[in-house]
């Protein structure tokens, strides 16, 4: 009999963590209706942990707990270099972390421009970075989330396509429907080893080409290069870099620091010694370390999470 119920307690624990553990997928678009779509039968293409093709464009959600939920919500955007994602470390555990402060968090499976099914491919990841924030906005009481607190965060080259949301202006997603109406603004932003330059020598190949093509012309360029966006409506910002990486030139986080200062828009910004391009959120060198808690208190700091959930 103890056996037995030893077996069962072991059943439940396993059921309750799988449940728990996971993570409903969203669509953003209306079913079948994706803007900016050839409508190629193509599938999904997953690999080592990394996504090359994403042909139906949403959302995981990882919300934390009702007694836990301070009321923000982020979206994160993997990075890649715009042709792949790498979901997990730039996406799924950065989701859990921010769970762990009571936020809800968005990991975004947007469209990468190398696909074949684009019609358009350099606003493919910015129609729908702009499509989730208004889904999450316009559904926010459901998920307990204030409407006034809803962010974007990306790292290396999603770190660009978030500066890209805080920055353009112009509406690429709207469809006609319901959340037209619905703002496509984050509310704070948070950057870690950003690309944001396409247009200068400070620029990264990679996603100039995989984001614009391979003959852009310079003023394609300069609209996609974030520091030449920014403006007094710029939502706060948090950017975290390390002064050694080689892959993308830290100088990207500089110039767009400088530019988020002439135009009077709060931001925290820290250039670290070490962590080259692999800034992570565990096992970072020295006091790269830090760059989790002080993202945390820069949260606290700007209001967007209260420091201690009020006593009920």
């Amino acid at each position: 009999m103890k056996h037995l119920l030893f077996k069962l307690t072991i059943l439940a624990l396993v059921i309750f963590s799988t449940r728990t553990q996971a993570q409903n997928f969203t669509e953003i678009w209306p079913h079948g209706h994706i803007p900016n779509s050839k409508n190629l039968r193509l599938t999904d293409s997953v690999a080592n942990e990394r996504i090359y093709r994403v042909m139906l464009p949403g959302m995981y959600a990882f919300f934390p707990g009702k007694q836990e939920n301070k009321g923000a919500a982020v979206v994160i955007c993997p990075g890649g270099g715009y042709e792949r994602l790498a979901y997990v470390i730039s996406g799924l555990q950065l989701a859990k972390w921010f769970n762990t402060m009571g936020i809800s968090a968005f990991v975004l499976n947007y469209r990468l421009p190398n696909s074949p099914d684009l019609k358009q491919r350099e606003i493919g990841p910015l129609m729908d970075a702009q499509r989730a924030i208004r889904y999450i906005r316009a559904n926010a009481a459901k998920w307990g989330i204030d409407p006034g607190k809803i962010g974007i965060m990306g790292t290396s080259s999603g770190g660009h396509l978030a500066a890209t949301a805080a920055t353009q202006t112009t509406d690429v997603s709207a469809i006609k429907d319901s959340l037209d109406h619905v703002s496509f603004s984050p509310n704070f932003a948070i950057l870690i080893s950003p690309v944001i330059d396409l247009s200068t020598s400070y620029a990264h190949a990679g996603s100039v080409k995989n984001l614009l093509g391979p003959n852009p012309t310079e003023d394609l360029k300069k609209h996609f290069s974030a520091q030449l966006n920014v403006s007094s409506t710029t939502p706060p910002c948090f950017i975290a870099g390390a002064v050694n990486d080689k892959a993308v030139n830290p100088m990207n986080s500089l110039i767009f620091y400088q530019a988020l200062l002439q135009n009077s828009v709060p931001v925290s910004f820290h250039a670290f010694p070490q962590g080259a391009h692999a800034i992570a959120l565990r096992n970072n060198p020295g006091s790269t370390e830090l760059w989790t808690k002080l993202c945390e208190m820069w949260l606290i700091e700007m209001n967007i999470i209260p420091e201690k959930l009020p006593t009920k």
